[in-house]
């Protein structure tokens, strides 16, 4: 049985919709109205407030802290500044993921690392030759994710300092209505985001405080499904839905690297050698088998196979994680790869999916075949190989000029996730 989080008692008397699922252990709200759509524009338009608390969170520190992360994951740790957070991914010794998260260095010998999947036995196995302390603070720490363009507003109108400076994939510790917090500009919906991790016995205090400073910019509750279409116009992949750990999977074929996920951009090679390095750096010399890229469903033709059944075009308004095969062409090619997620994208009037292909059919602008189920038959129809993040607002990293001007130390301009 699902445990509450810290979050329960506020989240529950306002799920009209009941509709729950089960998130790491946790009861999670998918929506908290019957449809999601409202929360969904809320986040594009103005803000939404989302309980991340299922996110595992584990607090590694000690003289060998950052060598040890340096050695267990695929980015270069040393490299990040105090304050920083940096996005990345481990992996086994053949290169393949084991999960990603962000890594945030909080002082010279003392990190927070934040997983989807539960990462404490496979990191305290890998510290047995470190000076590091290893502390799983998942049940004793509450997390909130502030996420939208008056997100900012929103999070200075309830903090105790100003965090209009706050740039991305930065941290700061600030208090909200006489809580200690930690504030990290982060999320997981590629719009300006925050995200807010408070001790339980202080987590009620928190989210009522960011409630009362969100009625005047419109901010609204936000469940897992409109989290869901957000993340996918973002770009982010979704463990267990997009790959799958190694650790679970029963054939190598089942595997990713993170070069074939789309996170090359977080491998540093050049460096000492750690987890998986040697597998990685033959990877990238040799090029990788499989790629992930985004998709665009031609409309037009969706409304022709719809129009031969004389039926109007029906697609779901919430995401799909039923993967899909993909050809390499409409008509008799071969399956070359399979959408993993897909969606309508509001805000983009567009069907967008994300997809595993095999490289060669990457190429931006290869058109490829996407299976649609129409009346219990299956067709193919056109879609074509688009870059991804689909949706990529520049408020997302912006900082206003005035805070600019404070003196904080700028985030690094190529950590692509927000």
């Amino acid at each position: 049985m699902p445990l509450p989080t810290p979050f329960h008692d506020r989240t529950s008397a306002r799920c009209a919709s009941m509709k729950w699922k089960e998130w790491a252990g946790y009861y999670a709200v998918c929506s908290y109205e019957l449809c999601h759509e409202p929360e969904y524009f809320a986040v594009r338009h103005a803000a939404g407030l989302i309980d991340v608390t299922p996110l595992y969170k584990l607090d590694v520190s000690g003289p060998d802290a950052t060598a040890f992360l340096d050695w267990v994951t695929a980015r270069h740790v040393g490299r990040l500044k105090l304050g920083q957070v940096g996005y990345g991914c481990w992996c086994d010794a053949s290169g393949r993921v084991l999960d990603d998260g962000t890594i945030t260095r909080r002082d010279d010998a003392s990190y927070r690392v934040t997983s989807a999947d539960p990462s404490y036995g496979w990191l305290v196995h890998q510290a047995r030759r470190f000076d590091v302390r290893i502390e799983d603070v998942s049940d004793r720490l509450a997390a909130v994710a502030l996420q939208g363009p008056a997100a900012r507003s929103v999070l200075g109108d309830a903090c105790d300092d100003d965090v209009s400076g706050l740039r991305f994939f930065r941290a700061m510790r600030t208090r909200i209505a006489g809580v200690d917090v930690d504030v990290t500009r982060t999320g997981y919906t590629g719009d300006l985001g925050y995200e807010v991790w408070a001790p339980n016995d202080g987590a009620l205090v928190v989210w009522d405080a960011l409630v009362e400073a969100g009625r005047p910019h419109g901010m609204t509750l936000l469940g897992l499904d409109a989290l869901d279409v957000c993340r996918i116009e973002a770009g982010f992949v979704l463990l267990g839905v997009d790959y799958f750990s190694a650790r679970r999977c029963v054939l190598p074929s089942q595997t990713s690297t993170p070069f074939e996920l789309g996170l090359g951009w977080s491998v540093h090679l050049d460096r000492d050698p750690f987890v998986g390095s040697e597998a990685l750096a033959q990877e990238q010399q040799a090029g990788s088998e499989w790629a992930l890229v985004g998709l665009h469903t031609d409309w037009d033709e969706l409304e022709r196979l719809y129009d031969s059944f004389k039926l109007p075009p029906h697609l779901a308004s919430s995401a799909s994680r039923v993967a899909v095969p993909v050809y390499a062409d409409t008509r008799r090619g071969v399956q070359v790869g399979q959408a993993t997620s897909s969606t309508w994208s509001p805000v983009l009037k567009q069907h967008i999916s994300l997809a595993s292909v095999r490289t060669p059919h990457a190429a931006v602008g290869t058109e490829l075949g996407l299976e649609v189920t129409v009346e219990f038959e299956r067709h193919r129809i056109r879609a074509t190989v688009v870059d991804t993040p689909f949706f990529d607002p520049e408020r997302k990293r912006a900082t206003p000029r005035s805070a600019a001007a404070s003196g904080q130390p700028a985030a690094p301009a190529t950590e692509p996730m927000a």
